[in-house]
């Protein structure tokens, strides 16, 4: 039986995923360390968000929350599972000083 080229590039692009999630571990988005946004992913999944995690939140204090602005419209984040109203939401539910003025 043979794969289909879309199945193909699905599981390449897992591996490639898997990949540099491993390989950038000490990597940050926005000035946030790859970890501490997947620590962060329960709390932006839909239908049933978790509340954030205080490793989470923890991870956001020193977001640079205009350059996550930038993601809000953006196909990558639905893509990943993530939902950009409850990611926007997080500053509010961390409590953080600084919001997120999108």
């Amino acid at each position: 039986m043979e794969a289909s080229p879309r199945l193909v590039i699905v599981a390449l692009l897992l591996v490639g995923i898997i990949n540099i999630v491993e390989f950038s571990s000490a990597q940050n988005i926005c000035k946030v360390p790859i970890n501490g946004l997947m620590a962060c992913k329960p709390a932006v999944t839909a239908p049933n968000p978790a509340p954030p995690t205080t490793t989470c939140c923890s991870a956001l204090t020193h977001a640079d929350l205009q350059c996550l602005c930038s993601y809000k419209n953006s196909q990558l984040l639905p893509s990943l599972g993530i939902d950009p109203t409850l990611a926007m939401q997080l500053p509010q539910k961390c409590k953080l000083p600084h919001a997120a003025n999108c």
